[in-house]
């Protein structure tokens, strides 16, 4: 016979407290939403049975850790997200592991299960996101996991349990295309990113509210998606410019893409904004510096990534955030893209 002692498990535990696996390891890695009387039956269980992790002590580091996942960094989006985590990570003392997923332009995919479930086995403080998708199979893995994560600008299905941090886009698509009915405009390009990600939808809504608000009936060839870049602006602009009936203004769901709108208008002889007005989204600092200034809605993109770090750091501490769904508020800026449309253009 073996003189071995037995090694009790975490499967020995949840068992003898009558709980599931996935709640005994949320107790054991002190998360939060379990009934506190679950709580303390679990944690009654692992001193009467003398449990004890198969993996040894959490690195003393490890809590004060969260692990950012970004889509790409190819745009100044993405840095300045990064640059209000940063912020909020030095205010409360924790430090920040970042991870992107090169998506070779195709953003919108979802993040793998392998990469959340080793992101609990790192038995971080948490995860933040950034502009990447999840499935609702994937949000109830996080929970099962025990993982605090908190979504920037979720491009995918979530529930509510889940914490997410965005604009408001729609208030912003509709704030951008006002503007330009105000003016009197009349045909409205929209060149959006790619139809997948939720807050371009958002913002094509904002556009289409604002467009029936006005009586104006929307067309839809005067809608293109494409992406995050100025290529991809350049691209979606000539595509509607060289419309038989082309556009007087072109609203871009981002910055970098109406900065790609300007170069489609140098290249096809249009001024702006006598011949074409343009209107982005972010209020990114290029756009200050265009040649005119962009009109643009700005969202307040740092602060997006200091809430996230905040919510997060909350829920990783047991409490609860002000609101799981945050959403920060845009305003529209006037600068010198956006013009009246010249006589017999409108």
């Amino acid at each position: 016979m073996s003189d071995q002692p037995v090694r009790i498990t975490l499967e020995d535990v949840a068992q003898a407290a009558g709980v599931s696996k996935a709640t005994a390891s949320k107790v054991l890695n002190k998360r939060p939403n379990v009934d506190p009387r679950t709580r303390a039956k679990v944690e009654e269980t692992i001193t009467a049975l003398g449990y004890v992790p198969s993996t040894g002590p959490r690195e003393p580091q490890a809590e004060t850790v969260v692990d950012v996942v970004f889509d790409s960094m190819v745009s100044m989006y993405s840095l300045q997200v990064l640059g209000g985590i940063l912020t909020a990570a030095r205010e409360l003392g924790v430090e920040i592991a970042v991870d992107v997923l090169d998506r070779e332009g195709r953003p919108g995919l979802p993040l793998s299960d392998a990469w959340l479930i080793r992101a609990a086995a790192r038995r971080r403080l948490g995860v933040i996101v950034v502009s990447l998708a999840l499935t609702a199979g994937q949000v109830r893995t996080v929970d099962e996991l025990g993982l605090p994560l908190v979504s920037v600008d979720l491009t995918g299905a979530f529930g509510t349990g889940l914490a997410s941090v965005a604009a408001t886009n729609f208030a912003g698509g509709t704030q951008a295309t006002e503007h330009l009915v105000a003016l009197g405009h009349r045909r409205i390009g929209f060149a959006g990113l790619p139809a997948e990600i939720a807050a371009s939808r958002e913002r094509l809504h904002g556009y289409r509210n604002a467009l029936e608000l006005a009586g104006i009936e929307a067309d839809p060839a005067l809608v293109v998606h494409g992406g995050f870049t100025a290529e991809a602006g350049c691209r979606m602009a000539i595509e509607l410019l060289t419309r038989p009936d082309p556009p007087t203004a072109i609203f871009a769901a981002c910055d970098g893409a109406a900065l790609g709108v300007f170069e489609a208008a140098r290249r096809l002889g249009r001024r702006v904004p006598q011949d074409l007005s343009i209107v982005g989204f972010d209020d990114i600092e290029p756009a200050k510096l265009s040649s005119p200034p962009l009109t643009t809605v700005h969202q307040p993109i740092a602060d997006m990534g200091r809430v996230a770090v905040r919510t997060l750091h909350t829920i990783a501490r047991g409490g609860t955030p002000d609101s799981m769904h945050v959403q920060l508020a845009t305003h529209l800026v006037v600068r010198e893209s956006t013009a009246p449309p010249t006589a017999g253009h409108r």
